[in-house]
């Protein structure tokens, strides 16, 4: 196994490969800020919904996070450029993990693949080649990289693409209910609104989808499927970024292919002037027990989050129990109505909260439909009363709706969530059965 893994290989794949995630993570960064995300998103809530733990991960005050989003911006130059790499890289991902983790109001599975590459990067010798770093210090100039630098990849979206593949295996999937709810939204697009709305359109993505994700790395793979399968990709993610419009994700997962097409062929499109490692030397490093250890135990984790959810009651579709960090991409609509009373322990007066008097529109769909949101909510409230000098008590009437199915309540209306502990790990009894 280390034979296999610390075999060296050109790296002209990986070279290619960081310019480009450079450059995306710049369009991403800046691409925030001029479409107004990070307006509507980090400067216009009163607050953020974090993730459960990180409450103290809230946006900078004022007009701050523009300056946070351009930063990011230039380190993301950076490491295009491949200014020092290392540090640029570690302190993408240390501020996208810090902004992924402070909301998640618009939460996308795409913004948490963009953190776990970002750490992933940072190991990576991206910078050895085509580099300012190399300018500076030729001495770091290496044109081949050990193998495991290019299967860190390809594991990482087998498990991406396969979770994603078999979460799509359920009833209301399989019959295109979700994605007929999905594209009714999209009627208007020009030319291809209405061929959005036919059925055998939505049977095209839903089985086709399913087919694309589970089959996509082992065709990628193989030399003789390799073309098709990347003739399908572009289809597929071009098809996702119009439909969806999902950001730099499709781009990214184009970009990935780098790492299945022979080195040779990428080296004589990109890096022409570069010389082409053809070499079997194998180079096990002190440190390869450790470093082996370490990428085990991160594969195992991914592979584990994604079927936390099945160590939980009822439906995740309905508790949300396990649902984030699981390649659960696209897979249902969600709509609910809510009411939050607050009752005042001292004087049992009760006040109706308007939504609109906290939170902004997106937020308000989280706080209808998602338990964990209506529970971060709950304590808001609390803490917000307890401003005041007040005590309270804090009940939630939520009737929702999954894939457009007849509305069923949520949260039981006498459980005082105000009161209640969050557990990560264990199911929720104030969120009712889905059945």
């Amino acid at each position: 196994m280390h034979k296999f893994l610390f075999k060296h290989i050109d790296n002209s794949g990986l070279i290619v490969f960081r310019i480009l995630f450079g450059l995306l993570c710049f369009l991403e960064s800046i691409g925030a800020v001029f479409t107004g995300w990070v307006r509507r998103t980090l400067i216009e809530p009163e607050f953020t919904f974090s993730f459960i733990g990180f409450e103290w991960l809230q946006p900078l005050p004022g007009n701050w996070m523009y300056v946070y989003y351009i930063v990011m911006g230039v380190f993301s130059l950076f490491i295009m450029v491949g200014y020092k790499y290392r540090f640029s890289m570690f302190m993408f991902a240390m501020m996208w993990a810090a902004t992924y983790l402070m909301q998640k109001s618009s939460y996308n599975n795409h913004y948490y693949l963009l953190m776990v590459l970002s750490f992933l990067m940072v190991f990576l010798p991206a910078n050895r080649y085509a580099s300012l770093d190399v300018k500076f210090n030729p001495s770091l100039k290496r044109i081949s990289m050990p193998s495991w630098c290019k299967w860190a990849f390809v594991l990482q979206l087998f498990i991406l693409y396969t979770y994603a593949s078999i979460a799509k295996i359920y009833p209301d999937w399989l019959d295109t209910t979700v994605i007929a709810l999905l594209m009714k939204g999209k009627a208007s697009y020009p030319l291809i609104g209405e061929l959005l709305q036919q059925k055998t359109t939505h049977y095209f993505i839903a089985y086709g989808g399913i087919l694309f994700d589970g089959l996509i790395i082992p065709l990628l793979l193989f030399k003789k499927t390799r073309k098709y399968a990347f003739f399908a990709s572009i289809f597929f993610h071009l098809f996702n970024s119009i439909v969806f419009q999902i950001g730099i994700f499709p781009y990214l997962s184009l970009a990935f292919s780098l790492f299945f097409f022979e080195p040779k062929i990428i080296q004589t499109i990109f890096l022409k002037k570069k010389e082409f490692y053809n070499s079997d030397k194998i180079n096990i490093p002190k440190y390869s027990a450790v470093l082996v250890s370490l990428f085990t135990l991160y594969f195992l984790v991914h592979i584990a989050l994604p079927l936390r959810h099945h160590f939980f009651e009822d439906n995740v579709l309905w508790t949300e129990e396990g649902h984030r960090l699981s390649w659960r991409m696209m897979l249902r609509t969600k709509s609910g109505n809510v009411k939050y009373s607050v009752i005042d322990k001292e004087t049992n007066n009760a006040v109706t909260i308007k939504l609109s008097n906290y939170l902004t529109k997106k937020q308000r769909r989280g706080a209808s439909s998602k338990p964990d949101v209506i529970w971060q909510f709950a304590q808001h409230l609390k803490q917000d009363f307890a401003k005041k000098g007040k005590s309270v008590e804090v009940y939630v009437r939520a009737y929702v709706s999954v894939n457009g199915k007849p509305s069923k309540q949520l949260i039981d209306p006498k459980v005082d969530l105000a009161n209640e502990e969050w557990y990560h790990f264990k199911h929720h009894d104030w969120i009712l059965p889905s059945k």
